[in-house]
């Protein structure tokens, strides 16, 4: 597809893949960051698009994975100050699969974190966010460490549905 097809049928795509990025995101904001850093990667690697295959499906398919990809790397950055035992509960992110039939699909984290009881899903929805600890505490008003626990508890549980659900 040359440069100027490819523009015309991102723009096409934009409502659609807007309301994709904000059912991943579950935020506007991060919704429209989402959506522009998939049109870059897209405009960026357009050499790499072939006429066999679907233009929404790669599209889709590029957002999905930085989608991801950014999930594990908040999730790393914000457990470097954390506790050893925390960052132990994040090795399952490092084993997922990310190719092919095995991706751990968005939708699936966000009804994963989502189905939390609401007591974790706050504080961990917040903390992904790139809410400080004491931050968290002061919008729920709880002390720092029922935060710093129920984080902990989100993750977890998180863990142990993807073990349950993708090791058998």
């Amino acid at each position: 597809m040359e440069n100027t097809r490819i523009e015309q049928e991102l723009l096409k795509l934009k409502e659609y893949m807007y309301n994709f990025a904000f059912s991943l995101t579950l935020n506007k904001s991060d919704a429209e960051d989402l959506l522009q850093e998939t049109f870059l990667k897209v405009l960026d690697n357009q050499e790499k698009f072939t006429q066999d295959v679907n233009f929404k499906g790669w599209v889709t398919t590029i957002m999905k994975n930085l989608f991801i990809n950014n999930y594990r790397r908040v999730l790393q950055e914000q457990s470097i100050l954390d506790t050893p035992e925390d960052r132990d509960g994040m090795e399952y992110l490092r084993e997922m699969p990310l190719g092919g039939d095995g991706i751990l699909a968005e939708k699936e984290i966000s009804r994963s974190i989502a189905a939390l009881p609401e007591e974790y899903e706050k504080p961990f929805r917040m903390h992904l966010e790139g809410f400080k600890y004491e931050e968290i505490a002061q919008e729920l008003a709880l002390p720092v460490g029922t935060v710093k626990s129920r984080i902990f508890a989100a993750r977890k549980r998180l863990q142990n549905q993807y073990q349950q659900d993708y090791r058998g």
